[in-house]
């Protein structure tokens, strides 16, 4: 019986092909780009100042999560629900300056890698830390 692809470990936590990393890059610099030049009727929209972060496609290029966060430390839940309702919209300004045969839908969620990382440092300078780590050095 013959393979279904190509490639011996498609499909089994091989990460995203190139096509994939591509592609969300692309996306996340023309929504980034969209956003920055659109104004929003949406009052929960209207001064919000968004940075998309990372897009991660399916690997169908149908399906984009979109990670976003709010620039000076503002917490993006509350604006998930007003990205949701824009996302139609977004969806159609980015179509044709992506060139792809179907524009994938956007569903957006809260980028936490800054609040991890934030996190992480407090912690290696707390001083129960930064005690340990004084003493261990070589």
């Amino acid at each position: 019986m013959k393979p279904k692809s190509s490639r011996p470990d498609a499909g089994h936590g091989a990460g995203p092909s190139q096509r994939q990393l591509r592609v969300g890059e692309e996306i996340r610099h023309v929504l980034s780009d969209v956003l920055l030049r659109t104004e929003f009727h949406d009052p929960d929209l209207a001064r919000a100042h968004l940075t998309i972060s990372e897009v991660r496609m399916s690997p169908d290029l149908k399906h984009a999560l979109v990670f976003a966060s709010v620039l000076g430390q503002q917490d993006i839940r509350p604006l998930l629900p007003a990205l949701k309702r824009v996302s139609p919209f977004l969806r159609a300004q980015i179509a044709p300056r992506l060139g792809l045969r179907v524009t994938p839908d956007l569903k957006f969620a809260a980028d936490e890698a800054l609040d991890e990382a934030t996190k992480i440092n407090k912690l290696l300078h707390s001083p129960e830390v930064a005690r340990d780590l004084d003493g261990k050095q070589d």
